[in-house]
């Protein structure tokens, strides 16, 4: 029998144990639409570890995803989504091991001291049972992006799980512009999520496939995807997000000297802001403004220029200064915060379906945000292990100005990891590890470091870099 056999029969098996046992011990479980939803998503979870490599990475993102969004049934995934993640690391971590080829460097090790400082800081923490919660979640995060994202991505075909990210997000950029242009759904959730999706994410990666587009009609398709999702951005009015995408598509055309892409792109983005802002119908948060109001002033200052481009945020910033200042060595206690309300003496646990939120509240930056969390003592790996990504950043643009070579597989993790970065001067995402950006842009940050050391080493061969039906556009004028 062949091991896919093998693989089928072990999940039908599983797939009826798991039935049967559930009709014994409670036979009026499978009565509720969700319970049977519940069962079903089992199953599938299931079936994706024993497809792990080409997967689960996906199936991983899905449960973050609908968890964070307003689909339905997203209750039962705000649970879930931390089993599927616990599964993904323990069974991620089994199948690297057996790899030969496996490998943990100094990246891996900073990662490892950033879950112990998490771990210290829950422990004096005035909430310690939610903070260490939220502690062992950025263990699991970490332990499946040091394992099970690694593997998902082939070590001799990288592009292959690049490509498969480039449907995805042509998809997510079509379907949201329908959702939100069309039937008015904001599934987002908040005009920042959107943006920070679009910005961080779909437009960079977008951008990588116009460049490496094999066929004139290809690029053509993949452009008229790229303007929905920029206008899709801009309508959200998400000012981090807009210039985490800015600095990405930036750094990647000037790496490659994408010049006339560049010139391309600053018309597109001036067209569609005055679309955003006069023509397209408006988003329940977008700023409310009369004609007095410029388009200049409604992404800069949000339609209240009287409070300065900073208005929003410099509350959020002076009480994070505040509360580092009163626990500067080891912090509040990771993923919780002083709030200003004494709730030490209320009984504050594990609802069953997230954190309290009377222990979290906004930072206006993830790096502030982590500074007051696990203090200044704690916050050294995690500011390492944010300037790694950046040094293997800095050497995948090297590498693209040196080359020109648009079909370095590292480039739209580069694109996602440095957006990520940068949007969280502005935004507390980075650290929160609910937030499916911060699972998608830490596991891509584990792959490229991957992609640096295999490329360092010689291991992608340049007909790997380069498929085959690209390779007469390997040698095109990088201006074009």
């Amino acid at each position: 029998m062949s091991e896919n056999a093998l693989k089928t029969m072990a999940v039908l098996m599983a797939s009826f144990f798991m039935l049967a046992l559930v009709l014994l011990k409670r036979p009026d479980y499978l009565s509720t639409p969700s319970a049977i939803g519940a069962l079903i998503a089992a199953q599938l979870i299931l079936a994706a570890v024993c497809r792990f490599r080409q997967a689960f990475f996906l199936v991983l993102m899905i449960a973050f995803v609908w968890a964070g969004t307003e689909f339905p049934d997203k209750s039962v995934w705000l649970k879930g989504r931390w089993f599927v993640l616990g599964i993904g690391a323990l069974t991620g971590l089994a199948i690297y091991m057996k790899d030969r080829q496996h490998r943990f460097g100094i990246f891996h090790l900073v990662a490892s001291f950033c879950v112990l400082s998490a771990i210290v800081s829950a422990l004096v923490s005035s909430y310690p049972e939610e903070s260490l919660l939220k502690a062992i979640s950025l263990f699991l995060l970490f332990l499946y992006a040091s394992s099970g994202a690694r593997i998902a991505v082939p070590v001799f075909e990288p592009e292959k799980f690049f490509r498969g990210l480039r449907i995805i997000c042509e998809f997510v950029a079509y379907f949201t512009v329908v959702a939100y242009f069309v039937f008015h759904w904001e599934f987002y959730g908040t005009s920042n999520s959107l943006g920070a999706v679009m910005g961080v994410v779909v437009v960079p990666v977008l951008l990588w496939g116009v460049l490496t587009a094999p066929t004139v009609n290809f690029r053509r398709r993949l452009g008229f995807a790229l303007l929905l999702a920029m206008l899709a951005l801009l309508s959200s009015f998400a000012r981090a997000a807009i210039c985490a995408s800015a600095v990405s598509c930036f750094a990647v055309c000037i790496a490659l000297r994408q010049y006339r892409m560049i010139a391309k792109g600053i018309g597109a983005v001036i067209i569609l802001a005055l679309a955003a802002a006069t023509l397209v119908p408006r988003q329940s948060e977008a700023p409310v403004s009369d004609n007095s109001v410029s388009a200049f002033d409604l992404f800069i200052f949000k339609g209240s220029p009287q409070q300065g481009a900073f208005g929003s945020r410099r509350g959020p910033w002076q009480e994070t200064w505040k509360v580092i200042k009163e626990h500067p060595w080891f912090g509040s206690g990771f993923g919780t915060s002083q709030t200003g309300e004494d709730l030490t003496n209320l009984d504050i646990k594990y609802t069953g379906t997230h954190i309290d939120t009377r222990v979290v509240r906004e930072h206006g930056n993830s790096y502030l945000a982590i500074t007051e969390w696990v203090g200044l003592l704690g916050v050294i790996p995690f500011y390492l292990l944010v300037g790694l990504s950046l040094f293997n950043v800095k050497k995948v643009l090297s590498k693209m100005r040196q080359t020109g070579n648009v079909f370095l597989p590292g480039i739209p993790a580069t694109a996602i990891v440095l957006a990520g970065l940068v949007e969280a001067v502005f935004e507390d995402g980075l650290f929160a590890v609910g937030y499916y950006l911060c699972i998608l842009v830490w596991a891509l940050a584990f792959i490229l470091e991957d992609l640096v050391h295999y490329d360092e080493a010689g291991v992608h061969a340049p007909e790997a870099q380069v498929p085959m039906y690209w390779n007469g556009l390997a040698t095109a004028d990088p201006g074009r």
